[in-house]
This record gives C-alpha cells, structure tokens and sequence, in this order.
C-alpha cells in the first residue's frame, strides 16, 4: 500500500495543532502518533488547546502536555475552562476562541475530535475545528468509551511496540483523576491500538487510526 509522508524537509518547519475537549483526549486519541513524529522529526511546533477542565485536571492535563511534547518545540500549551457538557450551549463563547486561534497559529497539520462522536463536547469541537481551518490536513481521532460509537476509520498511523506502551503507561500514570471509571485500563487502551493494528496490517501490530475527510497527494 502507499505510504505517506507527515516529514517534511530538514529547514522547513511543521506546524501541528492539538485540540481536545477534555484533559486527556489529546493523549488518549492521538499520543502514540505524537511521540512518533517527535521521534521521526526535528523541526515540528506543536500548538496545544484543552477547552475544558478544572483546577486538578488542568495540573494532570499540563503535566501529560510537558511529557508527550518533550524534545519538540512548544509554542504554546493552552487549558481553558468551558464548561463541561455544556459546549453546544456556550458554542458561540467557544467559536469565538477558535477564531482567536487561528489568528495566532496557522498549522500545517491539526488533531481533533471524530466528526460523529456521541459525546456533545467532542462533536462540537470538531465541527468547529473544519469550521475554522478550511485549507488545512485534519486528522479526527477517536475515543473510546461507553458511547459505543466507534467506527471505520481509514487513516492509520503504525506505532512500536515501544511507543504503544509508553503512550499507555503515560496516560495511566498522569491522569489519576481518572483512574475510577471502569473504562481507564491499560487494557482498554493497548486493545484499540492493537485492533487498530490488524486492520492496517501494520507490521509492528499497533496503530492510531483517524479519519481523513480531505486530503492532497
């Protein structure tokens, strides 16, 4: 199969935008993919925008942003306080950040939430990340949870055995205020990043997937 490239040349930089809805969505959704690039790359600029938190998840959240971006070049690590489950209601508070965003950041490369996720917050964020950035390479990561609402994606990104496992060991280790539900196991993150890695064939057994609505070759 064609692979692409996400590297570009040495001099040139590489602009990537990381959205979330909740503290740790970046980590969960797309955390191996980016300790890939900073493993592959040299010249990437990561942009880092959580939009809802509280003053004990924002230290988690500040804490997994330092430790999935270490040996990379940060220009900013941003953690809002919406309020949460309640974004289609304060979406024109949230609209007009992200057109404060895209003033002071203009990204080759931006993560966010799967167009089609059940969770209100996430769809929201997603509709106006495409809303806002209208010329721009948007990978949709997924989350899984009780929702039951994952899908077929069609981008894959293949990640080490090394990188799933410290992608995982990360997130447990960081987000303690998590660590109650049902859901937040190693388990539960190392299946969907293996399953992942079966549908791709990846010859390492472990993948991120996406969705990938436009793209140019």
């Amino acid at each position: 199969m064609l692979k692409l490239s996400l590297s570009q040349p040495e001099q040139s930089e590489f602009r990537v935008l990381c959205l979330g809805a909740h503290c740790d969505d970046i980590e969960i959704g797309c955390g191996g993919t980016i300790l890939r690039l900073i493993q592959e790359c040299n010249n990437l600029i990561f942009y880092w925008v959580v939009f809802s938190s509280n003053e004990a998840r924002a230290k988690e959240a500040i804490r997994g942003a330092n430790l999935f971006l270490q040996g990379s070049r940060v220009e900013n690590i941003v953690i809002q306080n919406f309020r949460n489950s309640f974004f289609p209601f304060i979406g024109a508070e949230i609209k007009e950040y992200f057109e404060q965003l895209k003033q002071e950041f203009n990204p080759d490369l931006i993560f966010t939430h799967y167009r089609d996720d059940r969770h209100q917050d996430h769809r929201l964020i997603s509709d106006l990340t495409w809303n806002s950035f209208r010329d721009h390479l948007i990978l949709e990561y997924e989350i899984p949870k009780y929702d039951g609402d994952l899908g077929a994606p069609n981008f894959f990104i293949p990640l080490s055995q090394d990188i799933s496992y410290k992608k995982v060991q990360y997130i447990i280790d960081i987000f303690e205020t998590q660590k109650s539900r049902i859901w937040f196991s190693e388990d539960t993150f190392l299946s969907i990043l293996r399953l992942r890695g079966i549908e791709s064939n990846s010859v390492t057994k472990y993948a991120e997937a996406f969705y990938c609505r436009k793209a140019l070759l």
